[in-house]
């Protein structure tokens, strides 16, 4: 398994950020250029990823204030969880973002940094829309 981490520090209690997390409506203000043809409900999400893949995630488990995991919804390209792990520390919120992934060796090669991108932009785009 194949794990991609980012991490961000949020100046916003947990509750506010696991609020915006935990509808999948809300991810697409984290999306980089390359995603399109966005549809998304609170626990499930649609999306292209430019010259790579159509994804359908669906929300997995929420813990409120501390996690939200989602998986594929639909067939994926290969198996895989995105988890976001939410930390309150001095009224400061500590957010992990994880994306695991069963990638063989060829595949590891071409999408660790794509993937490794996407994680980083997604949890800068979670900063500053919080922060705003």
């Amino acid at each position: 398994m194949t794990v991609i981490e980012s991490k961000a520090t949020i100046n916003k209690p947990a509750h506010e950020v696991y609020k915006f997390l935990a509808d999948l409506n809300n991810h697409q203000q984290l999306m980089p250029e390359n995603i399109y043809n966005w549809s998304s409900t609170e626990d499930e999400a649609r999306f292209t990823i430019q010259n790579m893949a159509k994804l359908a995630l669906k929300v997995s488990s929420r813990s409120k204030d501390k996690e939200i995991v989602a998986v594929p919804s639909e067939e994926a390209p290969f198996a895989l969880e995105l988890k976001w792990s939410i930390n309150e520390t001095d009224g400061k919120t500590e957010v992990l973002y994880a994306i695991s992934a069963e990638l063989n060796m060829m595949m590891k090669m071409l999408a660790s940094a794509p993937l490794q991108k996407l994680a980083d932009h997604e949890t800068s785009a979670l900063k500053k829309v919080l922060e705003g």
